[in-house]
């Protein structure tokens, strides 16, 4: 399952932002469209994936893990090979959509729900895995298609990437992933109290399970919960901050002295931290309550928000690095594991649809959100210092939140919203 997870994780790159970075010098002047418009092609892509997540999530629950990602690899595979042939602005948008809702989106949904409804024991530690691994190669894809697309050029490069996806996400899908979910009664040896955020349900010991059947609650229940909107804000939080540092980090290091080299190469601790903090959020998640890992996560989060006007070049512009990478990681893994433990799996797919939709809002408004803040004050100091303000709320809230006294049983006919 981790091997398939991570594989499929893997083959989102070509939706993901570092990779399609690459291509946007290249579709400007071959297309003869002016940068900005690739940007809002991008834009366009990344709002159409935020808004039909959810319905992919709906689709998860219902079809299972096994029938959608083969369908999503067909698809997002299908929309690289047409993206090879855009000759014009119409063309490039409609492509932006389909890579991004296929790629960003829904296989990355997929990847990151396959462990938690297949696996019973060990979920955060093999999600964490599974982050680190997909994430490595997210981060390594540009270092090869530099390369490619300067050796074929951007167009041959979109269709070699589509084939890629078709010859390993199809097969994995079909030939690797179990035909059957877990059902209740193998979920039922390791089943986890219906209070993930202490351990016990508020002093009551009522486990996730009550009569025998594993109590899912779907997105209505759901979102009638503090715990819900907590972690949503959270992974929505992190989502627009981290994206915002990284879309500007360049102009931001730079406004504090550090050199366009220097400011590039502080993604590079950034990925060693992102790393060790999904594999250490992901073996926690196992052993501790999620609420102390929001906190904790939130927390190094708004201390890297605010320090980051005003780091220096040296061992401050590292730790600043390491804190960013260890934020984005730590939050990446946690958003695969809590849901499943708070709600069950019945209806995961439908509520990591909308956690998911939420994270991609978000990252499309990040770099609008610090470029118009730099832009009323002529610094970055400012501006961060309000986004400072995020993490803290929803680290406060994490605090004062109380979880759901009982966990509602779900009934045969009852898969709706």
């Amino acid at each position: 399952m981790v091997g398939s997870a991570s594989m499929a994780l893997a083959m989102t790159a070509p939706g993901q932002t570092a990779a399609i970075a690459l291509f946007v010098e290249p579709l400007s002047t071959s297309l003869n469209v002016s940068r900005s418009s690739v940007a809002l092609a991008y834009s366009i892509g990344s709002l159409a994936g935020a808004l039909v997540v959810p319905l992919l999530g709906k689709l998860l629950d219902r079809f299972g893990p096994r029938r959608v990602m083969a369908a999503i690899g067909l698809c997002f595979g299908a929309t690289l090979l047409a993206a090879g042939t855009v000759t014009e602005f119409i063309g490039l948008t409609s492509a932006f959509v389909g890579i991004r809702i296929g790629g960003q989106a829904a296989l990355s949904l997929v990847a990151t729900t396959v462990v938690a409804m297949y696996m019973q024991r060990h979920k955060g530690l093999a999600t964490g895995i599974v982050s680190a691994i997909g994430t490595s190669a997210i981060s390594l894809a540009p270092l090869a298609l530099e390369q490619l697309i300067g050796d074929l050029g951007w167009r041959a490069v979109l269709q070699l990437q589509g084939w890629a996806v078709l010859a390993i996400t199809v097969p994995v899908a079909l030939f690797v992933l179990p035909r059957r979910v877990r059902s209740d009664g193998e979920a039922a040896t390791n089943v986890r109290p219906a209070n993930p955020w202490s351990g016990d349900d508020a002093g009551s010991g009522t486990p996730a399970r009550e009569h025998g059947t594993l109590a899912d609650w779907t997105l209505r229940d759901a979102s009638r919960t503090p715990v819900f909107w907590v972690v949503v804000s959270g992974g929505g939080v992190c989502s627009l901050i981290t994206t915002a540092l990284m879309f500007h980090q360049v102009s931001l290091l730079g406004e504090r002295g550090l050199s366009m080299t220097e400011a590039a190469a502080n993604f590079v601790p950034q990925l060693v931290a992102g790393l060790l903090a999904s594999l250490l959020v992901g073996w926690s998640a196992d052993h501790i309550g999620d609420r102390a890992l929001v906190i904790v996560i939130m927390v190094v989060l708004a201390l890297t928000t605010l320090t980051a006007g005003w780091v220096r070049p040296g061992w401050t512009a590292v730790a600043y690095g390491v804190a960013l990478g260890a934020c984005t990681g730590g939050v990446r893994t946690l958003k695969g594991v809590a849901f499943g433990d708070c709600f069950g799996l019945g209806h995961l797919g439908t509520l990591r649809g909308v956690m998911h939709s939420v994270v991609i809002g978000a990252s499309a408004l990040g770099p609008l959100v610090l470029a118009l803040g730099r832009g009323w004050s002529n610094s970055y100091q400012e501006a961060l210092a309000v986004l400072f303000v995020l993490p803290v709320l929803v680290a406060a809230a994490a605090c004062a939140v109380k979880p759901p006294r009982h966990a509602r049983v779900a009934r045969p006919h009852d898969r709706s919203l």
